[in-house]
């Protein structure tokens, strides 16, 4: 039995706007991951099944691991099609937010969500949401959205909805957010939800496999290349740092995504509690953070780069040099030390 998370104020409501509309819009964060696009694309097919006019709207590209998904095809890209994204959003009755809690994470498309006339629902599982839209179901508590796709369905009474693609789409979006279910994965109810989506035909084995082995051979070598060569430890303080320059994502033909997971990949050292990853793009510095057991990544990025996230995995922007961002960081270190131990892992 699934527990009840959302209350049921926020499914009449959300369920009553849904049945009033029939043009609606689904928009996610700048650079999607696999959450991103794995709950919006569920929702679209189970928008889809209901007779709705459904559209998903994201930032920018998104990696192609994830364009196996039924789909992603007819995804609108607004640095592509900015024009075709603005004019679906002043056209909709209803747009979805889902994955993000804060406008400015959907830029270029803040202002146009923000001043649409269309009634908007929020699904999301990062702390401290804006209140910009008339539904806000938020709960930090929860490993991925797509969990919340699948417990937002179910709420509403309509399991028999959710087709098969509908049940890929949850499934790869709460693989990727766990780490295929390495870390945030120690509520029974994610497996509980698992076994109910087996039970709509997906292959889960396959999943895994499209997203983690249809990697390039280039972003095999810059893995390999980060990992002998960019890594950095810092012994007292039980942290790695990986460094990528945009001359360096040139020289190994970098494609979006394919630097997905590196930042995760110090913590399988022995003692090391915080792991960074800084990449240079072409107009800011990416910043992303991951940690074990009790160390608060999202504290860590809040106040040294006015970040955010969840406990142990956060991120954020920094508009500088590549060199600064790495100056702050290592500056940074000593203020956490007392918390950067072995032992706050349990």
């Amino acid at each position: 039995m699934l527990n009840k998370i959302i209350s049921e104020n926020s499914i009449q409501k959300a369920k009553k706007i849904i049945e009033q509309s029939d043009k609606i819009v689904i928009v996610t964060h700048t650079s999607p991951d696999g959450d991103a696009i794995g709950s919006s694309l569920a929702l679209y097919h189970f928008l889809t099944e209901l007779g709705k006019e459904v559209n998903v709207l994201v930032p920018n590209n998104f990696p192609g691991f994830l364009k196996w998904m039924k789909g992603a095809k007819d995804i609108v890209v607004a640095e592509w099609k900015e024009n075709v994204a603005k004019e679906l959003i002043q056209a909709a009755d209803l747009i979805f937010c889902l994955d993000f809690n804060v406008l400015k994470r959907i830029e270029p498309l803040s202002a146009w969500v923000e001043k649409a006339g269309a009634q908007k629902i929020l699904i999301d599982h990062h702390p401290s949401p804006e209140d910009f839209c008339d539904v806000i179901i938020s709960h930090s508590e929860i490993a991925s959205t797509s969990e919340l796709i699948f417990r937002f369905i179910c709420r509403m009474g309509m399991f028999d909805f959710m087709n098969k693609s509908c049940a890929e789409c949850i499934y790869a979006g709460m693989m990727t957010d766990t780490g295929a279910f390495t870390y945030n994965s120690n509520d029974k109810h994610i497996y509980f939800i698992i076994s109910e989506l087996l039970a709509k035909g997906i292959d889960k084995d396959a999943i895994y496999d499209k997203v983690y082995n249809h990697y390039s051979e280039s972003r095999l070598r810059l893995q390999g290349y980060v990992l002998y060569e960019k890594m950095k430890i810092y012994e007292t303080y039980h942290t790695a740092l990986i460094t990528l320059s945009r001359e360096e994502n040139e020289r190994f033909q970098w494609n979006r995504g394919d630097t997905e997971g590196f930042v995760n990949m110090p913590l399988g050292i022995e003692g090391i509690v915080f792991s960074a990853f800084i990449r240079e793009e072409a107009d800011m510095v990416k910043i992303s953070l991951r940690s074990k057991g009790n160390f608060p990544a999202n504290g860590f990025v809040a106040e040294v780069f006015k970040g955010g996230g969840h406990l142990n995995a956060a991120g954020g922007e920094f508009y500088g040099k590549l060199e600064e961002a790495i100056a702050l960081f290592e500056e940074a270190l000593p203020k956490f030390r007392e918390q950067l131990t072995p032992s706050t892992v349990h």
